[in-house]
């Protein structure tokens, strides 16, 4: 077998939807065998997101799901509980990277901090992903791809007939602010 870049790291992802996903799935397709965890009984909401296959919603047809999670294992897993925080912990034990995109304040309540889990692992690397930072006032607040996209500038670029600025911002297709959100932590993971 032809060997690839992340040959050898093992990565944990702990997050769903877009960005999460795209930032392990970079990271699987240089190599990295990535373990994805989902809910259990709900899993990834990309799951409930279209295309589907046939025009017919199933949570194993979404076209979405499926490209964001290809090269990767998966497992359910609530680490809420007891079990599964134990298992959880176990697999930060065999990673060397963890990828998540929880709320800091959840974070917190789950108990798995990076302070936290730097003492399981000491030589974890743990890209958290989130729209406003780990700290500060607006840590705790919830946004969207809307939310990052415009507020990286890039609705104000996309008008390539509007140097000026003058023309009001748009908004791309699809979700653009979450897979640049992506690609940053991929590329700060790295």
């Amino acid at each position: 077998m032809t060997p690839t870049a992340l040959d050898g790291i093992k990565v944990l992802e702990f997050a769903s939807f877009v960005s999460g996903p795209y930032c392990s799935k970079l990271l699987a397709d240089l190599g990295a065998e990535v373990i994805k965890i989902e809910r259990p009984g709900m899993g990834d909401e990309a799951r409930c997101r279209g295309p589907f296959l046939d025009d017919i919603p199933h949570p194993e047809r979404s076209g979405l799901f499926l490209y964001l999670n290809t090269n990767k294992k998966g497992i359910t897993l609530d680490p809420k509980t007891k079990t599964g925080k134990k298992i959880f912990l176990e697999l930060v034990k065999w990673a060397d990277i963890l990828i998540e995109d929880k709320s800091p304040k959840e974070v917190e309540e789950l108990g798995l901090t990076y302070e936290k889990l730097k003492e399981v692992n000491p030589s974890l690397i743990m890209t958290s992903i989130t729209p406003f930072g780990q700290f500060g006032p607006y840590r705790d607040y919830k946004a969207y791809h809307v939310n990052c996209y415009h507020a990286a500038g890039i609705g104000y670029v996309t008008p390539s007939n509007a140097p000026n600025m003058e023309q009001a911002p748009v908004m791309a297709g699809g979700f653009a602010g979450d897979y640049a959100c992506g690609v940053s932590a991929a590329m700060a993971t790295l």
